[in-house]
């Protein structure tokens, strides 16, 4: 049992710092090219990086299936979801809207929230503990960061329409032999929808989880 236990802190240690320097990059990457290029040369700059550390969150949903982690997968799986669908589903699929400013608020809101997360797991899961400055960081930041980073969310998906719409790409027509047919223009908006009560909800989530974790490290 303890054999499984070290190999557990092992892995995870190793998983969450290689994604934080994955994140790391995108945002050296992103504020140097921003401050040298303008903000229409970000995208380019941070694309691989940001397409990697995004989509290895997915092992994040098989950690808490198989129990490797305590966090719920109704609070993991639609925060992942979402980002892995305005990573490939939106910037990588229509170009049109990579030279965009919301991409520099986007990436830059998301990689300072992941360098957080990933450093304070990644010092808990090699030390057993995490400093109070990083939890106060983790469970603080989001405050300003969840609205910046969902605001670009939104915004990059709602700019995307209308490319979405010309293109009609990810579309499939009828008539076929599975007597189907899918929008993809008409998906966008139902996940714009989606977005009403899921940002909110996952606000106040965050909140109940600051709430609780600062009153536990003042007892402790």
């Amino acid at each position: 049992m303890a054999f499984f236990s070290l190999l557990r802190r092992l892995y995870l240690t190793i998983y969450n710092w290689a994604i934080f320097f994955g994140w790391a990059q995108v945002l050296y990457f992103a504020v140097s090219t921003l401050k040298e290029s303008g903000h229409q040369q970000v995208y380019r700059a941070v694309e691989r990086p940001l397409q990697l550390a995004q989509t290895a969150a997915v092992l994040e949903i098989f950690h808490g299936l198989v129990g490797l982690v305590r966090s719920p997968i109704t609070a993991t799986l639609p925060q992942i979801g979402s980002r892995l669908y305005v990573t490939w589903g939106i910037l990588w699929s229509f170009p049109e809207v990579q030279t965009h400013v919301l991409v520099s608020s986007l990436v830059i809101s998301w990689s300072i929230t992941e360098i957080i997360r990933y450093s304070f797991f990644g010092v808990k899961e090699m030390l057993g503990f995490a400093p109070p400055w990083l939890l106060w960081l983790r469970y603080s930041t989001f405050l300003l960061l969840y609205p910046t980073g969902i605001s670009s969310e939104v915004g990059l998906i709602y700019v995307s329409l209308p490319y979405i719409k010309e293109s009609a790409k990810y579309c499939f027509r009828m008539p076929n032999k599975w007597n189907f047919s899918f929008d993809y223009f008409y998906a966008a908006l139902l996940v714009l929808a989606f977005y009403v009560p899921g940002s909110p909800h996952m606000y106040q989530y965050m909140l109940g989880q600051r709430k609780r974790a600062l009153s536990k490290s003042k007892r402790e």
